[in-house]
């Protein structure tokens, strides 16, 4: 494995939902420090080319024209998943509200729609976990606002009538928590991580960070603790799991407990049941938490989230502090479970890695022109192309509006 790519000029978002469909990775809403999010107002669409590695606004609707009601306020904390062209939005919420509606995305025209549902609507959360497997969308956990409590609970939406149902699980589920991680590998969701509480429903300000891997078996609806072995990581909330060749991967995210954020990469054989640490050869990102990780191929993309300004070098730290609106500021006025709460010195960043599962001769060449600076004068035109967009910033415009 090698780090390839380390761009920088993407959107600045935090606590987004990102999902990937025909080799285009799209990014919903999130926050980015200093921005408004009291307010209501529509929620950001960026999309990532990802042969190119340019980023580009969706235009947003203006007040007043049909798209406008369609389209979701700008939050944080919620879940996106793709299935047969089409982009699902559901949860999160902004500083004043929590939202439990369906959000449709449609990559081809770009326009939002919000499909009728029926059954056993899920409450209004954010933090939860979502999932699609064989045509239905699985959401698990996060925290209930209206309820002030945190949940363990499945409900399974069918995408083709909209029909919600509350599952009835048996076994030893997952303890109550938030931001935590969910993947479907043949037909079994495994949850890892988030943040729980020592009370188990409700938040007392005593977290608990659980190491222990759980999966839903979604063929009986049975909860199973497989015996793992092996360098497991360290509990953790915010952090991205993906999967690779049936493996499971954990990148990053926070301990409250020690106060501590990771860049650190574990691996998960569901064969073995066993757990390692993987050490990619080139410069890591940054600590960091929140971030949105997409597999393409044998590539994972990785960009956003925030981290802790101790964690960049002294001149980085010396431009950070001369850009304050980037820095999360001390929000003592917010709820316990908001992402602001009693943070200060972070910096939302705005670029982007790619990890290289296999890297070929090719790439590795690639990397090695990039980092000699070395002449590209007789470089072929294609090479040249990979060349520029492995190492050009992007420049990302604000969404504009349309009517």
């Amino acid at each position: 494995m090698y780090w390839t790519v380390h761009l920088t000029g993407g959107p600045r978002r935090v606590n987004h939902a990102a999902v990937l469909n025909d080799n285009k990775i799209f990014t919903f809403g999130g926050y980015c420090s200093g921005e408004d999010y009291v307010k209501r107002r529509p929620m950001d669409v960026y999309v990532l080319n990802t042969d190119t590695l340019r980023w580009s606004p969706v235009p947003v609707a203006r007040k007043g024209c049909p798209q406008y009601s369609q389209t979701p306020y700008q939050r944080y904390g919620h879940s996106a998943v793709v299935h047969e062209g089409k982009i699902y939005i559901w949860g999160g919420r902004n500083d004043r509200f929590v939202c439990n509606q369906l959000f449709c995305f449609n990559c081809d025209t770009r326009q939002w729609s919000c499909p009728k549902v029926c059954g056993q609507i899920p409450e209004a959360r954010d933090g939860h976990s979502a999932c699609v497997y064989q045509g239905n969308m699985y959401i698990f956990g996060g925290y209930i606002d209206e309820e002030t409590q945190f949940t363990q609970d499945v409900y399974v939406l069918d995408l083709t009538t909209f029909h919600w149902s509350f599952i009835e699980t048996w076994g030893e589920p997952p303890s109550y928590r938030d931001f935590h991680t969910a993947n479907i590998i043949n037909g079994r969701m495994f949850v890892w991580g988030g943040r729980g509480d020592e009370s188990a429903l409700y938040h007392s300000g005593s977290e608990v960070y659980c190491p222990d891997l759980v999966y839903l078996d979604l063929k009986h609806f049975k909860w199973v603790r497989p015996n793992t072995t092996g360098s497991i990581p360290v509990g953790r909330r915010s952090h991205s799991a993906f999967v690779y060749q049936d493996c499971l991967y954990i990148f990053g995210g926070y301990n409250g407990l020690v106060e501590e954020h990771y860049n650190d990469i574990y691996r998960y054989c569901t064969q073995a049941q066993e757990w390692s640490q993987v050490r990619p050869h080139g410069p890591q990102p940054t600590k960091r938490r929140r971030q949105s990780c997409i597999v393409n191929g044998d590539t994972l993309i990785m960009f956003g989230g925030s981290s802790p300004l101790s964690a960049l070098d002294k001149e980085s730290q010396a431009q950070m502090l001369l850009s304050r609106p980037y820095l999360s500021p001390v929000n003592n006025t917010a709820r316990p479970n908001d992402p602001m709460f009693g943070e200060s010195n972070l910096i939302d960043n705005d670029d982007l890695h790619i990890l290289d599962f296999a890297p070929t001769l090719r790439t590795l060449a690639l990397v090695a022109v990039i980092k000699y600076n070395l002449s590209t004068k007789y470089l072929p035109r294609q090479l040249l192309h990979e060349v520029r967009a492995m190492s050009t910033a992007n420049s990302v415009r604000s969404s504009s509006k349309t009517g």
